[in-house]
């Protein structure tokens, strides 16, 4: 299919934000997910049958036992997006691009695991991150997609992402089934148990996890939709660390606590070591009460210190004010370990008619600054998901979540005077809060194919009032092996 603006009579200039190429890809892109999705539903309902006589289909490209002691699996992420032009009085050195752009990234992931014994396993993941995001991961603190790696220079070469030891030490002779994934492989636990992990991994991996808003692969894409903004989780530039974590399990609660490694600087690749200088404490206590009958409920109450070499932004704006530094400057400081810390909370609740809910509230100190994940220091959001069940899509899913993202005053004087962080920096600032909505459909098109459409729409971009606001359409392509 070929779509001309000639034939159409579509000036080449730029129309709602498109130019004509863009529009053409656009166009195309719609027309090819409406196509997958028309199949997928026509193949989905067959004629004179129930959905409970249907088979259960695989949604995994290639089938994954129960029993052996190896796991190999795979997924890769293609996620697309673009935005119109939008009103900005000024922009600044680290400000989202007000002209219209696109950018696509693609993520892909090999997990490879095996269980040396029943309660000892072993992983280790390979993983390539190409492509890039909107004006460079720039601009936003809850940025639009959450697989973009915030330093483009690293390029897609492929780089170990995970390497861990998993132990498992029973206090109890009652089990309870388990699911087996990529991090996961025995499929029965004892209900009373402390685990143990060490190596490397992401700490999102484990803390601050959410069955309606965790997952980019399948439901949002936003950074502080997928995770909460204002937890500042040790992590280099690609979102992974070392440590150690212990956990321990019973039958209506879980605690666990973390140890790892944080970065030399901020939004760094490179790890500090020397645990004197830097290292990161994170604390999960995860209660699983019976709000509503026969419905699932998970409170998590979350915590974290880090100590590492940052700098306080009203040291920063002192500097600058008393001529030391022509403007602020938040890494113009003699080396030192300041502490960092923040709480949060994290629920999620099944609802009937395959509904569920969820809600995230987060804060740190604000006075450090944002070191590892996002400039964020206060956040709330609520969403929720529904499947796609009644429609006969069961794993078609459709979300829908508000996020409303602060910094505190120090913060906010830094960046208006003109400093800028890892993200952040329009020059000067005119403040509100940076509110964003997010919605998604996803659908499963073929055992492990799935494809959907996002759209964000993002109130006071990095902040600011005299930016914005911005609409950001995405889709999605996601193959599970």
């Amino acid at each position: 299919m070929h779509i001309s603006c000639e034939k159409f009579m579509l000036p080449k200039r730029k129309i709602l934000g498109f130019t004509c190429e863009q529009a053409r890809k656009f166009a195309l892109g719609l027309s090819f997910l409406s196509i997958l999705t028309a199949c997928a539903y026509a193949q989905s309902a067959p004629p004179q049958q129930s959905s409970d006589d249907l088979p259960e289909p695989n949604v995994t490209l290639f089938p994954h036992s129960n029993t052996s002691r190896y796991w190999i699996s795979g997924q890769d992420n293609v996620i697309f997006q673009w935005h119109p032009s939008f009103p900005a009085k000024y922009s600044g050195p680290n400000s989202l691009r007000d002209s219209s752009e696109n950018a696509t990234s693609n993520v892909a992931t090999l997990y490879l695991g095996y269980q040396v014994t029943s309660n000892t396993e072993v992983f280790f993941d390979l993983e390539s991150a190409g492509g890039g995001g909107l004006s460079d991961a720039l601009g936003l603190a809850g940025f639009t997609n959450v697989d973009v790696v915030r330093n483009p220079t690293l390029g897609s070469k492929p780089y170990i992402a995970r390497i861990m030891l998993r132990e498992i030490i029973p206090l109890s002779h009652e089990t309870k089934e388990a699911g087996r994934d990529q991090f996961d492989l025995t499929t029965k636990l004892p209900v009373r148990r402390i685990e143990l992990r060490a190596g490397k991994f992401g700490m999102a991996d484990f803390f601050d996890l959410n069955e309606v808003g965790s997952d980019s692969h399948s439901q949002f894409m936003n950074w502080t939709t997928v995770n909460n903004g204002a937890y500042d989780y040790a992590a280099d530039t690609r979102g992974y660390t070392y440590g150690v974590i212990t956990e321990y399990d019973d039958r209506n609660w879980t605690f666990r606590f973390g140890e790892s490694l944080m970065p030399k600087v901020a939004n760094g690749q490179d790890l500090q070591w020397n645990l004197r200088k830097a290292h990161a404490e994170n604390f999960e206590w995860a209660l699983y009460p019976r709000l509503l009958d026969n419905h699932r409920s998970t409170i998590r109450l979350l915590s974290f210190v880090n100590h590492a070499n940052m700098g306080a932004y009203r040291d920063a704006v002192e500097n600058f004010l008393n001529g030391t530094t022509p403007v602020p400057e938040i890494t113009v400081h003699p080396e030192q370990t300041t502490v960092k810390y923040g709480f949060a909370a994290n629920i999620e609740q099944e609802l009937p008619h395959d509904f569920r809910a969820f809600a995230r509230w987060g804060w740190n100190e604000g006075q450090h600054e944002s070191f590892a994940y996002t400039e964020v220091d206060e956040t709330v959001e609520a969403g929720a998901d529904l499947a796609g069940t009644r429609w006969r899509r069961k794993f078609d899913k459709a979300g829908t979540a508000f996020v409303s993202n602060a910094i505190s005053a120090d913060h906010q004087h830094y960046l208006e005077l003109g400093g800028v962080g890892f993200l952040l920096g329009d020059g000067t600032l005119n403040y509100a809060r940076e509110d964003i909505w997010e919605s998604y459909y996803n659908a499963h098109l073929w055992r492990g194919i799935f494809a959907g459409i996002d759209l964000q729409s993002i109130h006071h971009p990095g902040y600011n009032q005299d930016r914005g606001p911005v609409l950001v359409p995405g889709f999605r392509f996601h193959l599970e092996l």
